[in-house]
Formats: C-alpha cells, sequence, structure tokens
C-alpha cells in the first residue's frame, strides 16, 4: 500500500515538475496599448502557434497615458512593444529613447505620407480622420444646410447645435483642436474659439459623453453637429439592429476640416526579444491582421494591400486635405495651446 502510493506521488511529482518546465519554456511576448487596441482571437492564435510564443496584451489607459507609462519604465521597460503612439504623441515618444530601430520589409506596402520616422523606430499601422459628424435627418427635418468647413460653425443658424470634446482630456477633442490651428494656424485659432463659444458649443469630457450623452442621432440629446471620426457613419451602419442602406449620419472632410491621427508600432528598448517583437510588427502590417484592423477599431490599414470589408469601403470616408500640425511643433506647444484653448473656452 505504502509502495503504492510512493509511486503515485512520484509519478505526480514527475508530472508536476514536467508542466513547470514546460510552462517556463514557452517564451511570452507583451505588447502594451492603450484600451480600445483590439485584434481578433483567431489571429492572435495563429501567431502564437507560428512562432511558439504566448503573446500577453498590457492595456495601459489612453494613448497619452500609456506612453507616459512607457517612459517612466524605460530603464525596466513593461514589454516587449508598444502599440499606439500616434502623430501627436509620436515627438515626444521618440525623443525620450525608448524605440529601437526596425526596419520591417512590410514597409514597402506603406504609403509615403504615413512614414512619419525616417529611422523606423516607430513604424505607421493604422490611421483615421478626426472630424465633424452631423445628422442628416436632423438638418432635412430643419431644413438647414449641413456644415461643410468648420467656420460654418460659426453662423447664427448653427448656434447650440455642437458638441466637442475636450482637447485635455480626450484625444479625438485634441486631433480637433489641432485640426482648428491647422485651419486657421496659431494665431487664428483662438478667435475661432472664441466666437465658438459665443455661438453655444458644449464640451463634453470625453467621446463616448459627446456621441452618445448629446448626439441627436445617438441619443436624446439635442446637437446634431459632433466631433467625432470619419468612419463613424461605417460604425453606425455595421451596429444597427436593421439593415441600412445609407447611413444617417455624415462627415465633414473638406479641405482641412480634419485632422489625421496615424497611430504607430515600435519596439521596446529593453526587450529580451527583440527578434520576436520583430515578428510581431511584421504580423500587425500582414494583409490578414490589416483587414481585421477596420471592424476592430474603426481605422484604416497602413497596408496598402489589405481590403476594405464592404461597411468599410461603402461608408467609411478619407479627408483628400486633412489640417496639418508638424509632429514637433505639436510636441513643442501642445501645452501651451491646451492651456489657451482651456482659459478661452472654459473660463
Amino acid at each position: 500500500m505504502l509502495k503504492k502510493m510512493f509511486l503515485q506521488l512520484t509519478v505526480g511529482l514527475c508530472l508536476l515538475f514536467t508542466t513547470i518546465a514546460a510552462a517556463q519554456a514557452e517564451k511570452t511576448l507583451t505588447l502594451m496599448t492603450h484600451d480600445s487596441f483590439n485584434i481578433s482571437k483567431e489571429l492572435v492564435t495563429i501567431f502564437e502557434k507560428e512562432n511558439d510564443v504566448k503573446l500577453r496584451f498590457l492595456k495601459s489607459g489612453d494613448a497619452g497615458s500609456a506612453l507616459v507609462q512607457a517612459i517612466l519604465a524605460k530603464d525596466s521597460p513593461l514589454a516587449d512593444v508598444f502599440f499606439g503612439v500616434d502623430n501627436t504623441f509620436l515627438s515626444r515618444a521618440i525623443t525620450a529613447g525608448i524605440f529601437i530601430p526596425y526596419t520591417s520589409p512590410l514597409l514597402a506596402t506603406i504609403p509615403t505620407h504615413l512614414k512619419l520616422d525616417r529611422e523606423n523606430r516607430l513604424l505607421p499601422v493604422s490611421y483615421g480622420d478626426v472630424c465633424l459628424n452631423y445628422d442628416k435627418e436632423w438638418f432635412k427635418k430643419k431644413n438647414v444646410t449641413p456644415p461643410s468647413d468648420l467656420a460654418d460653425l460659426l453662423k447664427p443658424e448653427y448656434k447650440g447645435l455642437t458638441v466637442v470634446e475636450n482637447p485635455a482630456t480626450s484625444s479625438p477633442g485634441m486631433a480637433f483642436l489641432l485640426a482648428t490651428i491647422g485651419r486657421f494656424d496659431s494665431d487664428g485659432y483662438l478667435d475661432f474659439w472664441k466666437k465658438l463659444r459665443a455661438n453655444d458649443v458644449l464640451v463634453a469630457n470625453g467621446w463616448k459623453d459627446a456621441y452618445y450623452g448629446h448626439f441627436t442621432a445617438a441619443s436624446k440629446g439635442d446637437r446634431p453637429i459632433v466631433v467625432s471620426y470619419a468612419s463613424s457613419p461605417a460604425a453606425v451602419v455595421h451596429y444597427s439592429k436593421t439593415p441600412l442602406a445609407e447611413a444617417p449620419t455624415a462627415a465633414v472632410i473638406g479641405d482641412r476640416t480634419s485632422f489625421r491621427q496615424i497611430e504607430f508600432i515600435g519596439i521596446l528598448k529593453g526587450s529580451k526579444e527583440p527578434e520576436l517583437a520583430g515578428k510581431l510588427i511584421d504580423f500587425m502590417l500582414s494583409v490578414p491582421v490589416q483587414e481585421d484592423i477596420p471592424l476592430q477599431m474603426f481605422v484604416f490599414p497602413a497596408n496598402s494591400g489589405a481590403r476594405l470589408p464592404e461597411v468599410f469601403a461603402k461608408h467609411a470616408t478619407v479627408a483628400v486635405k486633412p489640417a496639418e500640425v508638424a509632429p514637433n511643433d505639436i510636441e513643442a506647444n501642445r501645452d501651451k495651446w491646451l492651456e489657451a484653448w482651456t482659459n478661452t473656452v472654459l473660463r
């Protein structure tokens, strides 16, 4: 009896040690990102099996907060790869020196205008335009012409119609502030905001509050104009409980009425698995993942060879001439612009 128990114990311990050894032998790769990141589980499984690695996701708040955490931990990095740096934080990320160069072979599939870092420390993965969205039905019923330019918001007939996000607390809010700077220049944007305040603009803390709390097309609110994305009409159609032939909302993407957000990925300096990290970047730029991105995060894929899903191709739009503000100028003036905006609009 004792001999049998001893044998069972020995076998049990062997299995335990084997399991522990296998777990220790399994490599882990960590991707640090913002809370809005998403990718199909099937694709993650494929990457893990092909590279014999476990992929771990470290979601760390919004893009700005996640980047700050990565910078603070640069001497002991929290992850191997970081996704979510956009062009509003590009200069800060590069100046911090937390990324190492990686020239992915898939860079050849990405348009030149999306490549903002010549040393390839940060590689473009996706992009989208932040712009005004309006409720088609509201304007039709009221017999009012929808806006086609930012300056339209200052007209008397648009008084009390617009809700925007606070640029100090919202990524699309910051992008829209930059759109106004790109449109009216750093000397004229505050005059625009003074007049917009006088025309009864409403400021929400974040996109969700603005869109689902005040926008007439998505809530019981009374604002038929909201700052959102040029891809938002596609999202409305995609998530509609009843089939829609046409989106009930539209995006305003005339010349210099939007700001293009580009999201980047990079290998964090100090990664213990730089080769695998490079493979993860290749994976993120590959056609299967790039074609997965639109309906996961409602942004456009950077890879020009990726096909758009039908609802995206039909209802999402891209600005031909978005407003432009150089990343270096954003980094040098962000705090000053935010303070000036706050003093002008909120006080």
